[in-house]
């Protein structure tokens, strides 16, 4: 039997123990109140997480992959940010991958008990062909989900670098990880249902390191994602403002060479800012690491 009693997440919170009483305005308010300690308690592991950063910026330099690994809501948020790497920053969709247990079909519907089986944890790291240049970063807002143990046991095997993330301290999980974040939020507004301020903190960890870590490799110039996919009218128009912003260009001139580059937003920002045809545009990058602002 698991002793819930002594995680933080699992714990009452004494601000809400008539939430069933409450009106809405009353409910919101203090939902709202207790999200406001979320961004507090992701500030006190900020180096921990800038540490995870620069080992995944060295893997994907590397031709390294981030995996995350988790269950529930935990395992989707993994899942969420990895499927938004490829069109925000035009990667493949193998360079950021999410496992859930329970498997794809986990996401939209619960599998009860997946999250109990360190062997599904493994295979799922088998099946990706885990090597040494990759990362593995568990999730788990409790910081015990046995599939997490036992992918992460496994990658330390494999000689991949290891995080967790965790929303209470001293996790199992942190103890079997090169780097432990944990993100201690105190108890839920609804006992236990982490994916209330749990959720969000691990949300904003993910956001925090796959978009400083796509910013070391390159992808970003300035504060604008120059590596962005056009897949849609939207994405198109963005690209031109992207180049717009990024060189003084009109549109026109922005469409012109957004052609003429193959629709590589990066590459036309480097043609009209060195005045150069998409072949030397292309060599400049290769010789600074894919950097715009490095030439």
């Amino acid at each position: 039997m698991i002793d819930l009693s002594k995680f933080t997440t699992e714990q009452r919170n004494p601000d809400t123990l008539n939430l069933d009483s409450m009106t809405p305005l009353e409910i919101v308010t203090v939902m709202n109140h207790e999200d406001a300690k979320v961004a507090t308690a992701v500030q006190s592991e900020l180096p921990k997480i800038a540490s995870l950063v620069a080992l995944v910026s060295d893997a994907f330099r590397n031709s390294g992959r981030l995996i995350y690994m988790g269950a529930g809501t935990s395992g989707r948020l993994g899942v969420l940010d990895a499927v938004e790497c490829p069109p925000t920053f035009g990667v493949d969709s193998d360079v950021v991958i999410g496992l859930i247990a329970g498997g794809e079909g986990a996401f939209i519907q619960a599998v009860e008990g997946a999250e109990d089986s360190i062997d599904a944890g493994v295979n799922d790291l088998k099946s990706l062909e885990l090597t040494d240049r990759d990362i593995v970063v568990g999730l788990a807002a409790s910081g015990r989900t046995p599939y997490v143990l036992g992918g992460l046991d496994y990658a330390h095997a494999v000689g991949c670098k290891t995080a967790a993330i965790a929303c209470n301290r001293n996790s199992i999980i942190g103890q079997h990880a090169d780097i432990a974040i944990e993100v201690v939020v105190g108890p839920e507004v609804l006992t236990g249902s982490t994916r209330l301020k749990a959720g969000t903190a691990q949300k904003l960890v993910l956001n925090m390191i796959t978009t400083a870590a796509m910013v070391g490799v390159g992808k970003v110039y300035q504060n604008l994602m120059v590596d962005v996919m056009q897949t849609n009218d939207k994405l198109v128009v963005r690209g031109q403002n992207i180049v717009m912003a990024a060189t003084d260009a009109d549109r026109t001139t922005a469409t012109q060479t957004l052609e003429l580059a193959g629709g590589s937003v990066k590459l036309a920002i480097v043609m009209i800012l060195h005045h150069c045809d998409a072949n030397r545009g292309r060599q400049l990058l290769a010789d600074h690491a894919d950097h715009i602002s490095a030439l």
